[in-house]
């Protein structure tokens, strides 16, 4: 992950650019080989072609971004070393999960990604991650090039220098916009390939290929948003880049609340949707990015406000049962679990929920709702909430787990992992 202080010098930007372009080309130009090497023919499909001519062209595009001219004391003074070596703490494991995921063969990519999260606030964007191994390997989250600049404060850093990292976050923030419809581009072009496949539902293959490509993406969008940040907000107390050094659980908890409930009430047209009660100590604060949790949260919620306004029918406010949201700061976790009693979910269908494009509607429904929305009709869904909030909750080492009780409610568990504020 690309962290540094909270006032980095342009020559420290510098190095964040330089590693940037290279280390971006290199990820998106293994999901395009990823797109073009899909299997069944879905790497035929309109839309799939479509993302694929999108990465091609942010690939070309960092490649042949010019690299800045400088002095000769000017790189001397960006290779200079530290007077004192400095410290950097080792990637440790979180115990809470399966030791499967913590080791990989050597080379495996840590990937870091952000969404829409923009300034300071908690606001509801589509956030970061770990890395997706494939099946059978192991994953391991290396720590292995720092790039930084330690030279004295007082240096004058040339216009060049300046110029450059303004060119190079103009070109970070045009990919970024480029890659925003995404998500639902390729839902769309999953949804071709089923059509022509006559598929009920997406194999196994087809579902790990899509974690595993969602997951680069929010370490892509992660990386992105970072740099940005870096180089356009300004300094905060609390924030590194979209990184808050103190997160407030409550807070981020409320607001996610919020927004929820006013999805919630104007889709069905309520004037007061279910209560939601929160139990959280106002104070837990620990080292996240606010828009991913934000993110988990509206997704969860909306489910559980629909599930209850389904059982108990949009004329029936006033029996609505609440829903809780209870945090508990553990020595391993920060654990959320969401409760409601929303009729539950029969237990054949609990191993389908995780997976991409399923839900109750039919692909006709499906398709007009994924080419309206973009993410924008929320409480309707086309089946990509509960696999890509997982995969945000494990972008960081964390995890989401679901307990249902058909005829009575449902349970969501999301483990924050703490070890990383050590």
């Amino acid at each position: 992950m690309v962290l540094f202080g909270q006032h980095p010098t342009q020559g420290t930007l510098l190095k964040a650019s330089q590693f940037l372009s290279e280390e971006l080309p290199i990820r998106l130009s293994h999901r395009v080989v990823e797109l073009e090497s899909l299997p069944d023919g879905l790497s035929k499909m309109p839309s799939i072609n479509k993302v694929k001519e999108w990465y091609a062209q942010s690939f070309e595009e960092l490649v042949t971004f010019p690299r800045p001219r400088l002095k000769r004391e000017i790189e001397e003074i960006l290779r200079m070393q530290p007077s004192q070596p400095t410290q950097f703490p080792s990637a440790t494991p979180n115990p809470s999960l399966d030791p499967l995921m913590h080791e990989g063969p050597v080379g495996s990519n840590l990937v870091t990604g952000s969404g829409n999260y923009n300034g300071y606030g908690n606001g509801n964007g589509v956030p970061v991650g770990a890395a997706m191994a494939l099946p059978g390997t192991r994953l391991r989250i290396p720590i292995e090039r720092r790039y930084f600049s330690p030279p004295p404060s007082n240096v004058v850093y040339p216009p060049e220098v300046h110029d450059y990292n303004d060119r190079f976050t103009s070109l970070l923030q045009n990919i970024k916009k480029r890659h925003d419809p995404t998500v639902t581009t390729v839902a769309q072009g999953v949804l071709e390939w089923k059509k022509r496949q006559g598929h009920g539902r997406i194999g196994q293959n087809i579902q790990e290929w899509l974690d595993r490509f969602y997951m680069s993406r929010i370490g892509i969008r992660f990386l992105i948003g970072q740099h940005v940040a870096l180089n356009t907000l300004q300094p905060h107390p609390d924030y590194v880049g979209i990184i808050c050094t103190r997160a407030n659980v409550h807070d981020i908890c409320h607001e996610a609340i919020e927004n929820a409930r006013y999805v919630c009430e104007e889709h069905y047209s309520l004037f007061r949707g279910p209560p939601i009660q929160l139990l959280c100590p106002k104070d837990l604060t620990f080292a996240y990015v606010p828009g991913h949790l934000s993110h988990i949260l509206f997704e969860l919620l909306k489910n559980s406000l629909r599930a209850v306004v389904e059982r108990y029918g949009v004329d029936n406010e006033d029996i609505f049962p609440p829903i809780k949201v209870v945090v508990v700061e553990g020595s391993e976790d920060i654990t959320i679990k969401i409760s409601d009693e929303g009729g539950g979910i029969p237990r054949s269908a609990i191993p389908m929920i995780w997976t991409y494009l399923y839900t109750t509607m039919s692909d006709e429904g499906l398709e007009a709702n994924i080419e309206s929305s973009d993410f924008k009709a929320p409480m309707a869904g086309f089946g990509y909430g509960l696999p890509l909030s997982r995969l945000y909750a494990r972008f960081f080492g964390g995890d989401l787990r679901l307990i249902s009780m058909d005829g009575y409610g449902t349970d969501v568990y999301i483990s924050l992992n703490k070890l990383s504020s050590r």
